[in-house]
């Protein structure tokens, strides 16, 4: 056993599905020791499903139509590889900002104003050119990574009772965000003067629609706090490590899937549309295993065997889609959806599992996600360069691989039931 990590030992209870949503604000005693009142419930419960459903249309949306963009603005393979990679980056880059601006202003009022940046951000790469498109698709990224980090911590402090129905209420409203602009972006660009800017500028409304909801609890927030814990050595913990990586590895392919797909399909003969319908209904499929893929990876001694099974399932899903016959293309996106589905919730549940207390977990999910996502980037602009440089797309198995065999190993590692050697202290 390395000397980074104690056991986890089986005295622990383990977690249920209200602990994978991590509380970036855990450090705060104030807000740990506050009693939550809620005046109107269903008001904040409608809100947080509307915002959480806009947390995936901006990233699912411009996949069914890459190619008619790339052709409208005379996008090299590589260039619309950075135009997938862009959003991904941000999600890491400033997803560490999150807590920084929870603590000064307070989690409901930051995620209302980050809201109308989001809009204003899908509406900008809708604008403007190419210029437009690259500055739009940052401003959403960076949107989406700061309420990424947020949202989940607002569930858990004020559904505490219920969180456990609010973490498969909040799960389905992303995978729902996803495939509903997967599926519906194409068929609304036709609708609407069969413009791609129409398209992809469509989903503002869904956000602005959100930021009026959101508007009562950003009136009535908890404000700012002081910090009252912090956790030191994180950064040299070879096991905080194998965390990050299984979660930015697994997150790659994740966003592979979302830049990627359909143009790989549509090169297969399918029309933009029924791709986009693949890349949702597989993105519904990742519904259920989300949900189900903690609960039994946390009936066994460790997570190990459920990592390699999902990953497996993920890389057939992914090498199916690539080169199996297109008959059976339905099939292998299900494949594809029930193992991406669970290897994210399991990347959520090893931040549990690894972590001593909600202090630790908190910070070993900031730097997870931040520098998890920003990993992930890489995957899709190394799709775009491979492409760039083959003129097709068979040489993406050898990506797939790569990334899948990094995953397995640095899930196997993650996986073992031990703690990362670090402490919350009080300050």
């Amino acid at each position: 056993m390395p000397d980074n990590a104690t056991p986890a030992t089986s005295s622990r209870p383990s977690p249920e599905l209200d602990e994978l949503l991590i509380d970036c604000e855990a450090d705060d005693e104030q807000v740990q020791q506050q009693p939550v009142v809620l005046k109107r419930p269903w008001l904040l419960l409608l809100g947080l499903i509307l915002v959480a459903l806009n947390l995936r249309p901006a990233l699912s949306s411009m996949a069914p139509l890459l190619s008619d963009v790339s052709q409208s603005l005379g996008l090299s393979a590589a260039q619309a590889g950075l135009l997938t990679t862009l959003p991904v980056l941000c999600l890491g880059l400033f997803a560490p900002l999150a807590p920084v601006l929870a603590r000064r202003f307070g989690s409901e009022r930051v995620v209302l104003g980050i809201l109308v940046m989001l809009a204003a951000g899908i509406a900008l790469r809708s604008s403007l050119g190419s210029v437009g498109l690259f500055a739009g698709s940052i401003l959403a990224g960076a949107s989406i990574g700061v309420i990424g980090v947020l949202l989940p911590g607002i569930v858990k402090r004020d559904f505490a009772q219920q969180a456990g129905t609010m973490t498969g209420v909040y799960t389905m409203a992303l995978c729902l965000g996803a495939a509903m602009a997967a599926g519906a972006t194409v068929p609304l660009s036709e609708h609407l003067g069969d413009s791609w800017a129409m398209g992809l500028g469509f989903w503002l409304l869904p956000a602005l629609v959100a930021a009026l909801f959101w508007l009562p609890q950003a009136k009535q927030g908890h404000g700012a706090h002081q910090v009252a814990y912090r956790v030191r050595g994180l950064f040299r913990d070879p096991l905080a490590w194998q965390v990050t990586l299984y979660m930015g590895l697994q997150s790659s392919l994740a966003y592979i899937v979302f830049g990627w797909l359909p143009s790989i399909l549509i090169s297969r003969g399918l029309t933009a549309t029924e791709a986009g319908l693949v890349l949702s209904g597989s993105v519904i499929v990742q519904l259920a295993s989300s949900l189900t893929a903690p609960w039994l990876a946390t009936r066994g001694r460790d997570q190990r065997p459920a990592i390699l099974i999902v990953m497996l399932l993920t890389l057939a899903g992914l090498f199916g889609c690539l080169y199996a016959p297109i008959e059976g293309l339905w099939g292998w996106a299900v494949v594809l959806g029930l193992g991406q589905g669970a290897t994210f919730s399991l990347a959520l549940t090893l931040i549990v599992l690894r972590s001593r207390d909600s202090h630790v977990a908190a910070n070993l999910s900031g730097m997870a996600q931040g520098i998890g996502y920003t990993l992930a980037s890489m995957g899709p602009f190394a799709v775009g360069i491979v492409h760039d440089m083959t003129g097709g797309w068979d040489a993406l198995g050898w990506i797939f691989g790569v990334i899948g065999v990094g995953a397995i190993v640095a899930g196997l590692g993650a996986g073992r039931a031990l703690y990362v050697r670090v402490e919350s202290e009080k300050v």
